[in-house]
């Protein structure tokens, strides 16, 4: 039967979307296959309706269970013989899929990326005939993405295996993704691509700063009644609290996430899609498998993690074409935690800050100058007109020459070496007199005290700003540290200028004051620690605590120790902890830690260490006697260990510990050593 006539009887459309046809094409004659296309672009036909046309199984990874449920019934409804192999079957589904794969009539497998762990599936996959590879949601190959999952990386040996052509789909990647997918899925052989144009222009976009939130999720709620909406929230705890707001607000109102049982997430999935208005608060769990066309409207209570996952969220709303709305929540709070995340990510420093990076072009897209589409399409490479339904659209920003304050902000952080966070940069150019301004003399700076123009919040609104411009980032390896990127050079050498929002700096304020385990500064090397202590756990399968406790993470990100001895005197690092972990840690507050021998390190944090040093020293000055001119001769470390722990008080009793020779050479100079000490 031919692709139209499927398309028609099966999927009852009359025609395709445009750019279906060319890809739908490409997948059925066998061409491996890359299509980028927007959210609700219809990707899913693109590889079922091939499906059809071709012989043999078609196996389809994705990510999701409540996607891949939600696509085999909608294909069981449409009379396509379709199964999923997944964690949440019934034992009747997965008996059926097997009667089906054994009978030759299954046309469509899907699965998750995770059964490709096992050999069975491999084994069961090259018994079953499949003719083709369908991969949803391909930018889960990118380890530089924002949704990696580890387990997609065997989909390129499983291609290889099967020696079938492949079919990738996504709706989120940039240029940086774009080549890993082929790196992985293709083997680095160019696929056919399909690259089409990411905009949806029925998505009205806006963004608002944090100002009673709750409140302003349920007045925009309430502006939409009756109508479908998500609410995304970046707790489980907020799902629950805010769709219980919403129900006392008379709204129909559940919540969603990952912390629910398997059969009340699928009640809420069922009532979505069955129930008029029903808005749902879920965190990022939530939508992957909702095919829904009349979502109306997509808020996110809090700042998603990066501009592809805020692309991908909000296009759930408005598919079926019709007008649709966003409003997305932003405040310095909601910054930090994305910060945070990243900093305790057990990722390489440049995958880091690649990711520092990306929240920035959010950041940069939720303090936009002009039209925010514009700003978001810009990011993947297009270069649209600005498209009159975004909030700055219909009312555009108040925008000032703001190069002044961003320069006194980039020299501040130049002179002090691009070695602190905006905290103490603020305190610079506000001339405020603190212990660690006067301790390094940061008073004497020209740019100490320029900015008295401007408040503290109003100078952390610049400093947002700076990043969402990506002239600044967190420095991956210098904990708290902002280091300028190449697009401030300009700035700095008065060979650009740059605007600002003048209005986010007016209305900036002082928001309720969160109790945080550490200061500002330090918050970013509490969370390296943390994920250092992270990968010990996880190496000896216990719980974090066992590693070092909270407490001992705290004082070690405030006092920053700078050797094994600083480190001794951590509360909570005792020798056995020190000789494992301590040289480790030091490399996250330093760098490189300076290896030690292991009966020095047996005394670091004591007294004898420092006397073990001074022996070590006057050992070297002496190593070739008085003169200079002597055969060189050294004692060994254990042996300068003993010295420095039992501190012998005359030449019998270090004659004992260093033998004749030695202690003729250097007894007396050490014994000199030990009265002082």
């Amino acid at each position: 039967m031919s692709a139209a006539t499927l398309l028609r009887d099966v999927f009852g459309f009359d025609g395709y979307r445009p750019g279906q046809q060319e890809i739908v094409e490409a997948v059925t004659t066998g061409k491996n296959t890359l299509a980028i296309m927007p959210t609700g672009g219809g990707k899913s036909l693109c590889f079922q309706l091939p499906a059809l046309v071709r012989d043999g199984v078609t196996v389809v990874i994705s990510p999701l269970i409540a996607l891949m449920r939600d696509q085999v019934r909608g294909l069981k409804e449409a009379g396509v013989v379709a199964g999923a192999l997944t964690s949440g079957n019934t034992e009747e589904e997965t008996d059926e899929v097997w009667r089906n794969l054994e009978n030759g009539t299954l046309k469509l497998l899907y699965m998750a990326p995770e059964r490709l762990a096992s050999n069975g599936a491999q084994r069961m996959l090259r018994q079953a005939g499949v003719s083709m590879i369908a991969v949803d949601e391909a930018h889960c190959v990118s380890q530089w993405g924002h949704d990696f999952r580890p387990d997609y990386l065997r989909i390129g040996d499983l291609r290889r295996d099967l020696d079938v052509p492949l079919a990738a789909f996504t709706a989120t990647a940039d240029e940086e993704t774009r080549i890993e997918i082929v790196e992985k899925l293709f083997d680095g052989h160019a696929p056919t691509i399909f690259l089409q144009g990411f905009d949806r222009p029925n998505i009205h976009l806006a963004f608002a700063a944090k100002d009673g939130p709750r409140a302003q999720i349920i007045n925009f709620a309430n502006a939409r009644k009756e109508q479908a909406g998500i609410v995304y929230c970046g707790t489980r705890a907020k799902t629950e609290s805010l769709a219980k707001a919403l129900r006392d607000a008379r709204h129909s109102a559940c919540h969603y996430h990952g912390g629910m049982d398997a059969d009340d997430r699928r009640n809420v999935e069922r009532r979505f899609q069955q129930e008029d208005g029903l808005i749902v608060c879920a965190t990022i769990a939530f939508g992957m498998g909702i095919d829904k066309p009349d979502i109306r409207w997509v808020a996110h209570a809090d700042l998603p993690k990066s501009i592809e996952s805020y692309y991908q969220e909000i296009g759930r709303a408005g598919r079926d074409g019709a007008p649709a709305e966003t409003l997305t929540l932003f405040g310095p709070d909601d910054i930090r935690y994305r910060r945070q995340q990243i900093d305790e990510g057990l990722a390489p420093p440049e995958r880091r800050a690649a990711d520092h990076g990306r929240l920035n072009a959010l950041l940069g897209l939720a303090e936009a100058l002009h039209c925010r589409r514009q700003n978001l399409l810009s990011y993947f490479g297009e270069d649209p007109a600005p498209c009159g339904n975004c909030d700055l659209c219909d009312k555009p920003a108040d925008v000032f020459d703001g190069t002044t304050p961003v320069r006194m902000a980039l020299s501040a952080a130049l002179r002090t070496e691009e070695r602190f966070g905006a905290g103490h940069l603020i305190d610079i150019l506000l001339g405020n007199m603190t212990e660690k301004v006067a301790q390094r003399s940061h008073d004497q700076l020209p740019t100490f005290g320029v900015g008295k123009e401007y408040s503290r919040v109003q100078w952390q609104a610049i400093f947002r700003q700076i990043m969402g411009h990506d002239l600044m980032r967190p420095n991956a390896e210098r904990h708290g540290a902002l280091r300028m990127t190449p697009k401030a050079r300009p700035i700095l050498r008065d060979e650009a200028t740059i605007d600002l929002r003048r209005d986010t700096i007016k209305s900036a304020k002082s928001g309720p004051k969160i109790k945080q385990m550490v200061s500002e500064e330090d918050a970013p090397l509490l969370s390296a620690l943390k994920a250092k202590r992270r990968a010990f756990a996880e190496q000896l399968g216990g719980p974090a605590y066992i590693v070092f406790n909270d407490k001992t993470l705290i004082e070690m990100a405030e006092k920053r120790p700078k050797s094994l001895d600083d480190m001794a005197r951590i509360g909570g690092v005792g020798t056995k902890k020190l000789d494992s972990y301590g040289a480790a840690f030091l490399a996250v507050i330093n760098g490189e830690a300076a290896a030690q021998h292991p009966q020095r390190q047996k005394l670091a944090g004591r007294n004898d260490g420092s006397i073990y040093d001074r022996l070590l020293e006057t050992q070297a000055t002496l190593s070739r006697g008085p003169s200079g001119t002597d055969k060189p001769m050294s004692c060994s470390a254990s042996q300068l260990a003993k010295v420095a722990s039992q501190k012998p008080r005359d030449e019998a009793a270090i004659t004992r510990l260093l033998g004749d020779r030695a202690a003729d050479r250097f007894g007396a100079a050490f014994l000199d050593i030990l009265r002082d000490a």
